[in-house]
């Protein structure tokens, strides 16, 4: 079995400050200070867990590169042993051990345990998104919901946790998020752009269709007029009569994305009727617009039948792990799902807690009730 490579701290730019315990609580500073002030340095055995079931461990490598750029050769003085990013771990499972002198990293505990929890929050919920879309791509899309400065280390924990669900298929949204992996961006044709061609989504399409690189896929919202069916049909139109006149591979339209608002019923299903949820981006409006790509696609030859039949649809606005697992049940014919928000929510804090100490050529217990030393045979020594 292959070994699993860490991430390069390198890669990480970890800012010089953070050796400073500009990052940290202050009580941890303190606690540096007050060890260094009374020469005291004791050898500690530091644990580091969670409490999910079923999390997608991640900030791992994170975790440790801030250590050693904060440390520098101290580093070499610690002893510790981790999980690597993509481990699926239980409850109060160890994730990592420090063990060594605690007045050298007793100032990092805030900025190493915000890494654990922040990109572990992200990994399971994309590992868990992924597991239940099974062969179907998960677009990456919670850019907008949080500051710029956490991309980078979010769109890793994407990687992570697609490639923990083993998924080939997926994307990020911008090129910040796939920085420290070597990827970049994509993305669908935007209301923002259908809004600058006054509302006309055919004509902003078409525009996108030209003006950017054939190598990127042509996938148009389709939403902009609460009318999903009629507008998927225009572009498609629009798209085919161009790609006819040309011949230019530019011109073919590989998707289509509802993104209908959740408090909004499209224009196809308000004359309808069933046990199927109306608002938003719903089973039945997915069906509605492959059925007319599928109707539209037996008016014409062969060519034109594999064009309108290969427009892929793609959904977004509101999904979750749970959506897209009755997505999934009910088989509703999606290639992707675009998830945003709901990658960021949830709770995946890490805790630490110094549960050993080394006196008298012996390690003993010393915990704070309620905690105790919790081995893990699944850690691998950090070289």
């Amino acid at each position: 079995m292959k070994k699993k490579q860490r991430l390069s701290e390198k890669i990480l730019k970890v800012d010089p400050r953070v050796a400073d315990g500009y990052y940290s609580d202050k009580y941890f500073n303190r606690t540096k200070e007050i060890l260094l002030k009374d020469n005291y340095h004791p050898i500690v055995l530091m644990q580091i867990f969670q409490k999910n079931n079923d999390a997608c461990i991640c900030g791992v490598d994170e975790a440790l590169g801030i250590i050693k750029e904060a440390l520098g050769s101290d580093f070499r003085r610690l002893k510790i042993k981790a999980l690597y990013d993509g481990d699926i771990a239980s409850a109060w499972e160890t994730v990592m051990i420090i063990e060594g002198d605690y007045s050298i990293f007793a100032h990092l505990e805030t900025v190493y345990l915000g890494a654990l929890a922040r990109r572990t929050k992200v990994a399971t919920n994309v590992y868990r998104c992924v597991r239940e879309a099974k062969d179907k791509a998960l677009l990456f899309f919670p850019a907008r919901f949080d500051v710029y400065q956490v991309q980078s280390g979010d769109g890793y924990a994407y990687k992570v946790g697609r490639e923990a669900a083993e998924a080939a298929l997926g994307g990020v949204s911008t090129d910040a998020q796939g920085q420290w992996w070597g990827s970049l961006g994509l993305g669908t044709v935007p209301h923002g752009l259908i809004a600058a061609y006054n509302g006309d989504t055919a004509k902003a399409t078409l525009k996108f269709a030209e003006k950017i690189d054939v190598e990127v896929r042509r996938v148009t919202l389709v939403d902009y007029d609460n009318d999903c069916v009629k507008t998927s049909l225009e572009v498609s139109e629009a798209m085919w009569k161009k790609y006819i006149e040309t011949n230019d591979e530019r011109y073919r339209l590989w998707g289509v994305r509802l993104d209908t608002s959740a408090n909004m019923v499209d224009e196809s299903l308000k004359d309808e009727k069933g046990p199927f949820y109306r608002t938003g981006v719903n089973e039945q409006l997915v069906w509605n617009v492959r059925k007319a790509l599928d109707q539209r696609a037996q008016k014409g030859d062969s060519k034109e039948k594999m064009f309108f039949k290969d427009i892929g649809i793609v959904v977004s606005g509101g999904f979750n792990a749970e959506k897209i697992k009755r997505f999934e049940k009910e088989k509703v014919p999606v290639v992707a799902y675009g998830v945003g928000s709901s990658l960021l929510q949830g709770n995946f804090d890490h805790t630490a807690d110094i549960v050993q100490i080394f006196k008298d050529n012996e390690w003993r217990h010393n915990a704070k009730k309620g905690r105790k030393y919790n081995p893990n045979t699944r850690l691998e020594d950090i070289i």
